[in-house]
């Protein structure tokens, strides 16, 4: 479950947005976000999405200090405990700081499910940028029914512009899992490591709107007992806008 593939144009946005804080004297911002997803899939799970019909996604971001943040996003889900559909909620923080070149953000996320049972969880994260390119990590610190404690999940992703107002973004996906906990069991297919899955992303504004228009092309890897995901396309239309900002010297 966890963190959604958010389209790179606006997750890029928010990330540099956050980041900037680290070198201004002193500079808070609120900022929200919104998006409607053909599909909601979660790190490469094709097979099994969160939610294989249109959701709903948005989310709250505040900047300030010097780099920190805290932050709030949510989803609809596809499934829930009894007849009622589960709620995902994502509470977040950290540091974040940038260079002309650099990049680092050290943070983590808490998530809380409604009408989901043994899923809320607590996953440490951290990143670093060089350029355009970012490796980061998430380190899930509890036994949940999505996943054993000790598994991370390891990104390499980048965007860049590539002319008339497109921009063109890649996320890769790789696991390392522990092979037994409390809801997930050792069995000889088990994995300890193995590839996700690898996105590429199209994202275009759509006019003055202030809104983007993301294409996602998801190329499946294989889940945590070597189950082969499929290839999917997601199409998505997301709106970031600013709320508050205040600096002051």
């Amino acid at each position: 479950m966890k963190n959604a593939i958010k389209p790179l144009a606006l997750a890029t946005a928010i990330s540099a947005a956050t980041m900037a804080g680290a070198i201004a004297p002193a500079h808070a911002a609120l900022d929200g976000n919104i998006g409607i997803f053909s599909s909601y899939v979660l790190r490469g799970i094709t097979n099994s999405p969160e939610n294989d019909n249109a959701a709903i996604q948005g989310g709250l971001d505040w900047g300030f200090g010097p780099g920190f943040y805290l932050g709030y996003w949510g989803s609809n889900l596809g499934y829930g405990d009894g007849d009622a559909k589960g709620f995902e909620n994502d509470f977040y923080g950290g540091w974040g700081g940038s260079t002309d070149l650099l990049s680092w953000d050290i943070g983590a996320t808490y998530y809380y499910y409604l009408n989901v049972d043994d899923s809320n969880a607590f996953e440490p994260k951290a990143s670093f940028g060089v350029g355009p390119v970012t490796l980061g990590m998430k380190y899930l610190a509890e036994d949940v029914v999505w996943g054993n404690k000790g598994d991370t999940y390891w990104t390499l992703d980048g965007a860049f512009e590539i002319g008339k107002g497109f921009t063109l973004g890649g996320v890769l996906g790789y696991y390392t899992y522990k092979t037994d906990g409390e809801f997930i069991p050792d069995v000889p297919e088990a994995k300890s490591s193995a590839f996700r899955h690898f996105d590429i992303v199209l994202s275009h504004p759509i006019g003055n709107t202030g809104a983007d228009a993301n294409l996602t092309y998801i190329i499946g890897g294989e889940d945590r007992f070597g189950i082969d995901q499929k290839n999917q396309m997601v199409f998505s239309v997301t709106y970031g806008f600013g709320i508050l900002e205040e600096s002051s010297k």
